[in-house]
């Protein structure tokens, strides 16, 4: 009985230390791109079969709950400022001089004409807190050997997926592919990750694809520029006040 009782007990420490692991993988993959706060500038492609368009941006965020994003270029829409404070999302349109501020009833329409939604700016759900996580295996990607991994969401956990596919690369912790899934299995938005660079203290892939599963030569590429990580900046920054300031 005791060595059936050590088997018992050494497999559930096997397994919550395994557990521990798939966690640990997943946050530093996330917070790769992150740190603890940031500053970037950013170009946006939006590509479609028979036209494409431009968009140039500067971005500030601290943390997962507040974000500000500034439209340098094209100039018909340069200056609308996009802040994100918690769950809430504010638009600032110079040329009329209003603050709008994004309802929950359009927080899944596409944000600036892109493959991007409002709700993927202003969704502050952590992978690690907000998901079950189980491995699926291993794979290679562009050379990268990786983990395999599917997160699977909590009950009443605040998120719109019903299960995402992410590899990451074992040794640097790259996130280099993420499938996205509706409730019902069906795979809506695939995202790749790749052109990996150094950017200010880190090396993180530059340059993001984000393709959706129904729409033909359609897709949207998200190119960093230039960022800083773990900038000084506070709460007080991420304001309306400040929205019409910035630059």
């Amino acid at each position: 009985m005791k060595t059936i009782s050590f088997v018992i007990t050494f497999c559930t420490i096997s397994i919550v230390s395994w557990s521990q692991n798939v966690d640990e993988i997943i946050r530093r993959a996330d917070e790769k791109f992150r740190g603890e706060s940031s500053k970037s500038k950013l170009t946006m492609i939006i590509e479609r079969p028979t036209w494409s368009r431009k968009i140039s941006m500067k971005s500030w965020t601290l943390g997962n709950e507040y974000s500000m994003i500034y439209i340098t270029a094209p100039a018909k829409e340069e200056g609308q400022v996009f802040l994100k404070r918690g769950n809430q999302m504010w638009n600032w349109v110079p040329t009329i001089e209003r603050m709008i501020k994004i309802p929950p009833s359009m927080m899944m329409q596409s944000w600036m004409g892109s493959d991007f939604t409002n709700d993927d700016l202003v969704n502050a759900s952590s992978l690690v807190e907000d998901y079950n996580n189980e491995l699926l295996g291993e794979d290679t990607i562009r050379g990268f050997d990786c983990y395999k991994i599917k997160l699977i969401p909590k009950i009443d956990a605040p998120v719109v997926w019903g299960k995402i596919i992410m590899w990451v690369s074992k040794e640097e912790y790259h996130w280099l592919r993420g499938e996205y899934y509706d409730e019902e299995g069906n795979l809506v938005n695939t995202e790749i990750m790749m052109n990996i660079k150094k950017m200010d203290d880190r090396e993180i892939p530059t340059r993001l694809e984000m393709i959706p599963a129904d729409e033909e030569g359609q897709k949207t590429i998200l190119i960093f520029e230039e960022i800083e990580f773990n900038i000084d900046i506070t709460e007080s920054f991420f304001s309306q006040q400040n929205m019409r300031r910035v630059r």
